[in-house]
């Protein structure tokens, strides 16, 4: 525990550039007492509502409440939902330098229905285009001006348009080349854009679609994970396994089962942003990877725990680490 304590003490000198797409989550919150006359569908009756940081800006929050210091690059929308956001992540004291605001875009937002501690439905607005090259050249701007001030960077990808090609192959190796840390959270569609990083936390069904391998057995995770370390040429691979925990893959070494640690699995929201968050911090500062691993585990289980999407804090780690030693 000891070691673990030191390692979580020096997440306050860490500093993330977190880089992807901004999301809004809403969530209302209500009660389903009778079904609609007009339909066979639940009537909600709303109790509550609030509003939460999601995708890059869910990162970023996690890396706050780690103790560490975020800043959020990305886009949103001249809109009253992007005013929401911004307002939201000032407020959590991450730092905005790098966003970017576009009049022709809508700020993404996920509005969650959730009764009885269940989701009824979610609807999504958002605008989801590829960014022009205009928009990825003032990204990679502010990239390139932030990178001087951050230990690392986390490429965050929902598919909403931030993450491409275009903008990777010139900040991936500037990052790399300027010594920082790159992690990626993948979208399964932008495999070819990965190559280069530092580390990558695919799900099982991301680490299949990029591979072409169904992986059903021990045999074929392995397969998929050593495939994935040649075709992106990175360090690492840590592939996310839902209830049956991860597996880190590193070159020269044996795979590394990690088992779960959820006690009770009440929603999976945002479940990887936590995970990418911590791996990230604790590899800058000065975990070994299968530590960084193991901790984004802890973390990961303890996540799901909780309703709606939310973080984990550096002291809910150490309770934790208390409790289960590892």
């Amino acid at each position: 525990m000891e070691s673990w304590e030191t390692l979580l003490g020096r997440f306050s000198q860490v500093r993330v550039l977190v880089v992807g797409d901004l999301i809004l989550d809403q969530y209302i919150w209500g009660e389903v007492n009778r079904i609609s006359p007009e339909a066979p569908i639940p009537i909600v009756e709303v109790i509550r509502e609030n509003f939460t940081l999601g995708g890059a800006a869910n990162v970023a929050h996690n890396v706050c409440a780690l103790g560490a210091q975020a800043e959020v690059c990305g886009i949103v929308g001249e809109d009253g939902y992007g005013r929401q956001l911004l307002d939201t992540l000032q407020e959590k004291r991450i730092q905005v330098h790098g966003v970017v605001p576009d009049p022709q875009r809508t700020t993404t937002l996920k509005t969650r229905i959730v009764a009885h501690k269940q989701q009824v439905v979610r609807v999504d607005r958002e605008d989801a285009r590829a960014a022009d090259a205009a928009l990825l050249d003032r990204i990679e701007r502010r990239v390139r001006e932030r990178l001087p001030h951050v230990d690392a960077v986390i490429l965050e990808d929902y598919g909403k348009g931030v993450i491409q090609d275009d903008l990777l192959e010139k900040i991936v190796p500037l990052a790399r080349a300027s010594g920082r840390i790159v992690t990626v959270d993948p979208k399964k569609d932008h495999f070819d854009f990965y190559r280069g990083v530092s580390i990558i936390t695919p799900n099982l069904l991301e680490a299949e679609t990029a591979t072409g391998i169904r992986i059903s057995d021990a045999r074929s995770l392995h397969q998929a994970g050593e495939r994935l370390l040649g075709l992106l040429e990175c360090e690492a691979v840590l592939i996310t396994m839902g209830d049956r925990g991860m597996c880190l893959f590193q070159r020269g070494e044996d795979p590394l089962e990690i088992p779960a640690l959820a006690r009770e699995v009440y929603d999976v929201s945002g479940a990887g942003d936590t995970v990418i968050a911590v791996l990230t911090t604790a590899l800058v500062a000065g975990a070994t990877m299968r530590q960084a691993a193991t901790l984004s585990n802890v973390a990961g289980g303890l996540v799901v725990e909780k309703l709606g999407t939310a973080t984990v804090s550096r002291d809910e780690l150490k309770r934790r680490l208390r409790e289960e030693p590892l």
